[in-house]
């Protein structure tokens, strides 16, 4: 360590290393934070920006508005390409950050099990980026449906299939029937959106698998309930752009959405030191990587237990504990004081929405479904949204939503999808339009008139 205070380097800004971060304000150590993106995201609604209930700014914030306080911090946007274990520093962009600590708090991404050409044909739903695409691509299916006059591209194209039962698959495969069957019928004219069809695929016996059975079978009806078509024990054998393929059968489809599982980030690679068959970080009772006490592994990245032998969940509120505590290990022996006992974590619960008036709720041994369950889902994400102003926007943009059945986020932005739109129009214009355009713009260049529009 050297003669200076304590360099501690924290790399992802999530929920494990931003809380990791906070909890480090008033230690006697210099942090450096740093990530990708130039801001921290609520992870668990970004489903709600994909399904266009709320925007992007909804459930993101600056992470140097969220630091700007915290004297001791300093935010670095950069993409982490390595780690020399032995020099102490981290490779970020075109600079080396020397640490004294580091906290790799990385995330996870999507698993294609061994298929990694799915993911151009079945985005998953990881970062804002994948929300606005995803949300790009559901909206794009029903304006070209309304525009083809081929019934059976009408039919593919308005159909929707989520891959994976899981909470994510759950909650995206009840919005986007919820944008099917409530938000848009009023305003299409040649097509029937609630002629939708929304499939949802788990290659398992049952959704929701880490629940409980009740809760798990309440989600299934729901969901059938609010029209989307259920397939358990169903594994999906390929994806493409025109759909996917099942054992048994194929399913044409214009939207294909990755739901079905993770795989860490590569910070297991950076060190060099045993993972897990999801590329986690296998670490010691205190979160440290094994013969490195100086570098800690924490949330999705890391390969945990809990008292019970039990894998810890990637969740929030997972990431946050661990962040806290090893913060708290490093401020301890920065401080020279006894050190925290080996990390616990104490689960917290599981929730999921299924959609309107629809949630399931796991709070020890209190189930909750239906409105109630509902009502207590979204409480819990308002809550913990960063900001006052947040909270009141996603609060009132669900109340809306809640007597409208409207989206109001429903913004197709630029993308590939509108670049080739745009491209076909070009291509498609007649040669004397084209012209009269150049004429025109000659005319204007000689006379110096200039359009203000």
């Amino acid at each position: 360590m050297t003669a200076e205070r304590p360099r501690v380097v924290i790399v992802g800004a999530g929920f494990g290393g931003l809380t990791a971060a906070q909890t480090l304000a008033r230690a006697p150590v210099d942090v450096t934070i740093i990530d990708r993106h130039n801001y921290h995201y609520f992870q668990p609604l970004l489903y709600q920006v994909a399904t266009a209930a709320l925007s992007p700014a909804d459930i993101a914030w600056p992470i140097r508005g969220i630091l700007r306080r915290q004297k001791n911090t300093t935010v670095l946007l950069a993409n982490v390409t390595g780690i020399d274990g032995d020099a102490r520093n981290v490779r970020a962009g075109p600079v080396d950050v020397p640490y004294d600590f580091l906290i790799l708090a990385t995330g996870a991404t999507h698993s294609y099990f061994g298929h990694p050409e799915w993911a151009s044909a079945a985005p998953g739903l990881k970062q804002i980026e994948d929300a606005t695409s995803i949300r790009r691509k559901i909206l794009l299916a029903f304006e070209h449906a309304e525009l083809t006059n081929d019934p059976d591209e009408q039919r593919r194209l308005l159909t929707f299939v989520v891959v994976g039962g899981g909470p994510t698959g759950v909650e995206m495969a009840g919005a986007i029937a919820e944008v099917a069957h409530h938000a848009l019928p009023a305003e299409f004219r040649r097509i029937d959106p609630h002629a939708a069809r929304v499939i949802l695929i788990e290659a398992g016996p049952r959704l929701l698998p880490a629940f409980p059975e009740d809760l798990s079978t309440y989600a299934h009806r729901a969901l059938e309930r609010m029209g989307v078509e259920v397939r358990t024990l169903a594994r999906v054998t390929n994806c493409d752009e025109a759909g996917v393929d099942l054992e048994e059968a194929r399913i044409e489809a214009g939207t294909v959405i990755w739901a079905a599982g993770v795989v860490a980030s590569p910070a297991g690679a950076w060190l060099g030191v045993d993972q897990d068959r999801a590329g986690r970080v296998r670490v010691e009772p205190d979160l440290t990587v094994p013969e490195r006490p100086e570098i800690f592994v924490i949330g999705d990245t890391a390969a945990v237990t809990d008292a019970a032998g039990k894998p810890v969940p990637g969740i929030a509120p997972a990431a946050k504990q661990m962040g806290r505590y090893v913060a708290e290990v490093i401020a301890a022996r920065v401080g020279s004081r006894p050190l925290p006992g080996p990390f616990r974590y104490h689960h917290q619960g599981d929730l999921a929405t299924i959609g309107r008036k629809a949630a399931v709720v796991k709070l020890r041994s209190v189930h909750l479904t239906g409105f109630i369950g509902w009502l207590f889902w979204g409480f819990a994400h308002v809550y913990f949204l960063i900001g006052l102003r947040n909270r009141a926007v996603v609060a009132f943009s669900w109340l809306w939503n809640y007597l409208t059945y409207q989206r109001g986020a429903r913004l197709i932005t630029d993308g590939p999808a509108m670049q080739r739109m745009a491209r076909d129009e070009k291509a498609q214009a007649r040669p004397e339009t084209a012209e009269m355009h150049a004429r025109s713009g000659r005319d204007q260049a000689r006379s110096g008139a200039t359009d203000w529009r």
